[in-house]
């Protein structure tokens, strides 16, 4: 049985990537799905994004569980 994991983009990350939503499997941890990213779309490496797993944000590698959602989201800013 695969581990699927859904990946979800907002805000300029979408011009990087082309999709809001991707699916990927076997990936059980977050550095494991930068990486993945990274090699899949270049222009991603040189992008600021903040990374949150199931709604909460995370500041360094987090291990995935099978279902997790992982959204990546540009810095925020605003008044």
């Amino acid at each position: 049985m695969c581990m699927q994991i859904e990946l979800l983009f907002f805000g300029s990350l979408t011009d990087v990537t082309t999709v809001s939503r991707l699916i990927v499997e076997n990936m059980t941890d977050t550095e494991l799905v930068k990486a993945y990213l990274e090699e899949r779309y270049p222009a991603l490496r040189a992008a600021k994004y903040f990374m949150a797993v199931n709604q909460q944000m995370i500041q360094q590698v987090h291990t995935l569980q099978p279902g997790d959602v992982v959204a990546f989201m540009p810095p925020f800013s605003g008044g």
